[in-house]
């Protein structure tokens, strides 16, 4: 039997033994290796690129983090783990004495919590989208996909500085309100962290949507029905019959927002102005302005870390609840 449960056709080499006249029977098992070999055939390409472009320069940043920092960039090849120590403290230039400096440690928590905030927002608009969607007769869900996605068929760069054209000062949302006499002078809204964490929830909104809709459309409603039937109240029902069922696509929707706004460098750059800074601006910063490769290849390293850690905990806490649904 193969993986999938089929059954193998294996070659029978039936050869005769002259001596006693005996038929004697050889089952040859190169059919399940020649397919094993196929197999891995088909794996390589993806495994190839997969090295190539991922785990060689993952190894060459954290190569770099444990060197000392060039004059005009680069790096010296000489082992050293400041750039770690950086992260935490800073050194006096005159006595060589490290004191703790939390700078960075603000700018990885205002990080998390922009992250955080706008993978919560995403969820709160994106469940009650994907649920309306899945609930459209099928000839009209493709038409709302379609209304969901098309706006990031544009370019990020793009729909950034549009987020930004409507929240300045001058923009469309101050003169409407003005207008309505809702307000009697413009409010600040750009280069703020509202901006910032409203420019990470219209980039990434799409990635909660559909996997919460790719959930819900395999939902059975007439369980909904059924609770209903059972005199159950609506939060009841979405407590304890939607959201279980769905939640595979919330935390896949959450780790597709989270993960990318931990590191992103275009909302923070733009609508952030450059004071707010984020870990993706950071990163930049010193591969560029500053030039502290093994620094930024540290700092790079740190949020692969978290990135890692958030995985290794949504992993187990899916794989906890899968095992006390089946207990």
């Amino acid at each position: 039997m193969d993986d999938n449960g089929g059954a193998f056709i294996v070659p029978v080499d039936v050869r005769i033994d002259r001596r006693g006249g005996k038929m004697s029977e050889q089952t040859s098992l190169r059919a399940p290796r020649l397919w094993n070999w196929h197999r891995i055939a088909l794996f390589l390409p993806a495994m190839g690129l997969i090295g190539f472009f991922l785990i060689i320069p993952i190894g060459v940043i954290a190569i770099y983090s444990f060197l000392v920092p060039g004059v005009y960039g680069g790096v010296v090849w000489e082992f050293t783990t400041n750039a770690y120590r950086q992260f935490l403290f800073e050194q006096d230039l005159f006595t060589d004495e490290w004191a703790f400096n939390g700078a960075y440690l603000n700018i990885y928590g205002r990080s998390i919590g922009q992250a955080a905030v706008a993978t919560i927002a995403c969820l709160l608009v994106g469940f009650p989208t994907a649920y309306f969607i899945a609930t459209r007769p099928p000839e009209n869900r493709t038409i709302w996909l379609f209304l969901v996605t098309i706006p990031y068929w544009v370019n990020l760069l793009i729909r950034t500085l549009a987020v930004l054209f409507l929240l300045r000062d001058q923009g469309p949302i101050n003169s409407f309100l003005m207008d309505w006499g809702v307000i009697e002078k413009p409010i600040r809204l750009a280069y703020t962290n509202f901006a910032i964490g409203f420019g990470l929830v219209y980039s990434y909104l799409p990635f909660m949507v559909l996997p919460i809709y790719a959930s819900l459309e395999r939902f059975d409603f007439s369980l909904m029905e059924a609770g209903y039937d059972l005199y159950a109240g609506r939060w009841t029902i979405l407590r304890k019959v939607v959201l279980p069922v769905v939640a595979p696509g919330v935390v896949a929707g959450s780790l597709l927002v989270f993960i990318p706004s931990l590191g992103s460098f275009i909302a923070p750059d733009i609508l952030g102005g450059g004071r707010n800074l984020m870990i993706g601006n950071l990163i930049a910063l010193q591969f560029q302005g500053s030039r502290n490769w093994p620094f930024g290849s540290a700092a790079a390293m740190i949020l692969l870390t978290l990135v890692l850690l958030a995985l290794f905990f949504f992993a187990r806490r899916q794989q906890g609840g899968l095992a006390s649904s089946h207990g």
